[in-house]
């Protein structure tokens, strides 16, 4: 089983590497957005001024995208801690 210090490192790198990826997504998201339908993408898709089908629209992709982005950034990370500490990170090594 692995250490706690490692345990906390890889907690840290995970954080900061899905953090760092919801914000490129992000970024690309509304420029993809804005370029795809000519307008900015909604500040707050609840807002009932903002049209239904825009409001769906915005949150799958959105969702998606950002999800999509986290889920490559973490196991890029798995994959770098592995390579650097010789195991997988302690939450995703299998019991």
């Amino acid at each position: 089983m692995a250490d706690s210090g490692g345990s906390k490192l890889w907690t840290v790198f995970s954080l900061v590497s899905a953090l760092g990826a919801a914000a490129l997504a992000k970024k690309a998201l509304d420029t993809g957005w804005k370029a795809a339908t000519g307008k900015t993408p909604p500040a707050n898709p609840a807002d009932p001024d903002v049209q239904m089908a825009e409001a769906v629209a915005w949150a799958i992709v959105s969702g998606t995208f950002v999800a999509l982005a986290r889920m490559l950034a973490q196991r890029r990370a798995a994959d770098y801690f592995r390579r650097s500490a010789g195991h997988l990170p302690p939450q995703l090594q299998k019991d």
